[in-house]
């Protein structure tokens, strides 16, 4: 089994010391022992397309903190933040174990509705992180709409999204998490903010947990807080063996655009 935390918060907008501040206190005030702690997309900052005044390269304050706290917690911390790598910003979800050994997967599906793909640079690789027997695929955010990147493939065990998705949109959130746990056999959370931001979008979280056949472990959450979870990895094998559903599943080659 994992032991897993949803840290559902408001963004300090293009502010990661604050933000920082902000979410050591919330991760310092976890009691119970848990196995992997999950922020939001763009935890310093918000989903800002001003990368040059919160961008931090991977020897940054922010890996740093990261590499610190989880080893302080004895637990892996992951979420997504702007990184700077070779005069490129990149929206870059970032896996700290508690050892400091870092694994990261750059967004692939830029989104082009608020303009990200004009100033970020997307990714080209799918990345799947071993954990404690787990295999975890992390994505971020408008990813979600995109089942072909998401296509398991690799036999993993847990889906991760990080998101700043908006209020008018929260329906699809819920609709595709479940969507993605079903087809791929997989547990899969979410973990959304809450709150406005600057561009005055609202954000009312909805981070949850699903199971492999499509239930709430988690169900939608809209107010500030810290959400354990348990996975359990006999069940979901035991699942897929006695279905077999990803027997049947297409074979198909995924093309960098």
């Amino acid at each position: 089994t994992m032991k897993i935390a949803l840290l559902q918060t408001t963004l300090i907008w293009e502010n990661p010391k604050a933000n920082r501040n902000h979410f050591e206190e919330k991760i310092n005030a976890i009691t119970e022992n848990v196995d992997l702690i999950v922020l939001p997309e763009m935890f310093t900052s918000g989903f800002t397309m001003n990368p040059s005044t919160v961008a931090e390269p991977m020897n940054g304050e922010t890996i740093l903190w990261l590499q610190s706290l989880a080893k302080a917690k004895n637990s892996a911390i992951c979420g997504s933040l702007v990184v700077t790598e070779n005069n490129n910003f990149y929206n870059r979800f970032v896996f700290v174990f508690p050892s400091g050994e870092i694994q990261f997967y750059d967004k692939r599906h830029l989104f082009t509705l608020a303009g990200e793909d004009k100033v970020y640079t997307k990714g080209n690789q799918k990345l799947i992180v071993d954990y404690l027997g787990l295999k975890i695929c992390p994505l971020i955010c408008y990813d979600l709409r995109f089942p072909v990147l998401a296509r398991n493939i690799e036999d993993y065990d847990l889906l991760i999204y990080v998101a700043n998705w908006p209020k008018p949109r929260i329906n699809a959130w819920d609709i595709l998490i479940k969507a993605r746990s079903v087809e791929n056999m997989c547990y899969t959370i979410g973990v959304n903010r809450i709150g406005f931001d600057n561009n005055n979008f609202e954000h009312v979280g909805h981070s949850q947990a699903v199971d492999f056949l499509g239930n709430y472990i988690l169900e939608p959450q809209e107010t500030e807080g810290v959400f354990v979870v348990e996975l359990n990895k006999e069940k979901l094998i035991e699942t897929r063996k006695k279905l077999g559903f990803l027997n049947d599943r297409d074979s198909f080659e995924l093309k960098t655009n």
